[in-house]
């Protein structure tokens, strides 16, 4: 079982930035691809992006296509989503997951962290 924590979720207005991380052990950076998710009260499991050894940095969302960028941070042992102008649309509860190749299916990844909440007020 993969231990994920997320964090660096908040409220903020539309137009900022913000940059959740999910924190993993390096061995398991290596090993696993790590996806981020959203969801919302009564809805689906949403892919947004992933980052793994073998498929590099994808970005599924065409919403988040040019404004979301998905990265590993080495020194802190996270896999980065980085969000810029950011509209109340993208409220959510953001999850990270770990699975062997990257997928915008959650069904396909094994492991998530507790979320954290991401509200963008207009």
């Amino acid at each position: 079982q993969v231990q994920l924590v997320e964090s660096g979720g908040g409220l903020v207005q539309s137009g900022d930035s913000l940059r959740p991380s999910c924190g993993a052990s390096s061995i398991e950076l290596d090993y696993y691809a790590i996806g981020w998710f959203r969801q919302v009260p009564g809805g689906e499991r949403e892919g947004i992006a992933c980052f793994g050894s073998a498929d590099r940095d994808v970005v599924y969302l065409d919403s988040a296509k040019g404004r979301f960028t998905v990265y590993r941070d080495n020194a802190q042992n996270t896999i980065n989503l980085e969000m810029t102008n950011l509209t109340p649309e993208i409220t959510a509860v953001y999850y990270c997951g770990a699975a062997l190749r990257c997928s915008p299916r959650p069904v396909y990844f094994r492991s998530w962290g507790p979320g954290t909440q991401v509200t963008v007020s207009s």
